[in-house]
């Protein structure tokens, strides 16, 4: 039997990482509006969701790095943020 090729809308095309965190999360939220209205067809929600996937783990990464530099800075004792009264 042969394979069926994806189309368009269901292949994870190789969409560039993005460029900062801050533009990966503004994509993740848009991404999460479009899937949450239930207008999009199953084949581009599959899309969304496994981009939503990849920009979720860009983000992670970024804080994870950002969170150990603050550890070097702190000289590896994370310190409490101060409540401002």
């Amino acid at each position: 039997m042969p394979k069926a090729t994806a189309s368009k809308t269901t292949a994870t095309p190789d969409l560039p990482e993005p460029d900062n965190y801050e533009s990966a999360l503004q994509e993740l939220e848009g991404l999460v509006a479009r899937i949450e209205s239930g207008q999009l067809p199953l084949g581009d929600m599959l899309a969304a969701y496994q981009r939503g996937a990849v920009l979720l783990a860009f983000c992670r990464g970024k804080l994870e790095a950002v969170q150990d530099q603050i550890k070097v800075l702190d000289e590896g004792q994370p310190k409490p943020w101060a409540s401002e009264e």
